[in-house]
């Protein structure tokens, strides 16, 4: 069923995994110890009833059907392990560390997302200076 949606839909359905994930997770603080499956299905659930366009495209009959919610639990997945993946950029790791050494601070930060959510921190921090 997924599938058989256009590249559009399935596009914007995975950039409202990727920005409700990164939401999420900011929310969290980055705190793996935090992170509920529930909780965050929740906050996806409202950001696409709410937010996302895509949402109304997709006819009442696909969205009821276990076998579409079985495919958007894969592609959830898929998209989430992507995002944890994904290796911080130089740029980031260089700015993270000059910030990082100017505050003595010890952030960790694995994967590009959590990278920027570090980033910004540290710049807030810089701008309450």
């Amino acid at each position: 069923m997924y599938k058989d949606l256009s590249g559009n839909i399935k596009s914007s359905i995975t950039r409202s995994i990727t920005t409700t994930f990164e939401q999420y997770m900011a929310n969290i603080q980055w705190d793996e110890d935090k992170f509920d499956l529930k909780d965050f299905i929740d906050s996806w659930k409202e950001y696409i009833t709410t937010k996302a366009s895509w949402y109304n495209s997709v006819p009442e009959d696909v969205k009821i059907n276990p076998q579409f919610h079985e495919e958007l639990a894969q592609k959830i997945n898929q998209t989430i392990e992507k995002i944890l993946s994904e290796p911080p950029s130089e740029q980031q790791i260089a700015d993270i560390e000059i910030l990082q050494e100017k505050f003595d601070t010890h952030y960790e930060y694995a994967c590009k997302a959590e990278a920027s959510y570090v980033e910004q921190i540290l710049k807030e921090k810089q701008k309450q200076e």
